[in-house]
């Protein structure tokens, strides 16, 4: 597909088009959903830029190419096989578990923030969390292929441990939350 035009004026009513053609209002749950994974993309892509270790980087372009096949999908209303795999989900755990090996452990709640690479990455997370919240919401309502839910809630441990990775690198003290009631 080549796009020659980019303005349609067809969504100045506040309707859009899924890739099954249905007509649909720009507040639906399932244009919510796959509006949140690209702002996911837009925020790895961000992370990206902010000099991350080469190992997480190749990771996050690996992951934004996924993102883009998932936000595909549930623009795809009735899709019946899902393009995320199990394998995909199981890689990202064995993502986290290698990277995870490295970090000392983790024996309480920490706040986002450090580097600038670690930060990118913090906030690449709290959006992810968002996103997959909406997919949960759609889910309710319209079937979600159970390996998207997945893949979205290990994918924000992933950059979870990957902000941890990044403070550790760069020598950052991680910086606990105060417990008010300690």
């Amino acid at each position: 597909m080549r796009l020659t035009k980019i303005y349609t004026r067809s969504g100045d009513k506040g309707n859009t088009r899924l890739a099954n053609g249905e007509e649909v209002s720009k507040d639906s749950l399932r244009v919510t959903a796959y509006g949140e994974v690209d702002e996911l993309n837009s925020v790895i892509g961000f992370a990206l830029t902010q000099g991350p270790d080469t190992t997480p980087a190749q990771f996050l372009s690996d992951i934004q190419h996924t993102l883009f096949d998932l936000g595909g999908e549930l623009a795809s209303a009735g899709m019946i096989t899902s393009l995320v795999s199990p394998q995909q989900v199981k890689v990202l755990e064995q993502h986290i578990d290698e990277i995870n090996a490295d970090l000392p452990p983790l024996d309480e709640f920490i706040l986002p923030g450090g580097s600038t690479p670690a930060a990118a990455l913090h906030l690449a997370r709290t959006v992810c969390r968002r996103a997959e919240r909406a997919i949960i919401t759609l889910d309710r309502t319209e079937a979600v292929a159970a390996e998207i839910i997945q893949y979205m809630n290990r994918l924000s441990d992933l950059l979870f441990v990957m902000a941890r990775y990044e403070n550790h690198r760069a020598g950052n003290q991680e910086v606990y939350w105060k417990n008010p009631r300690k």
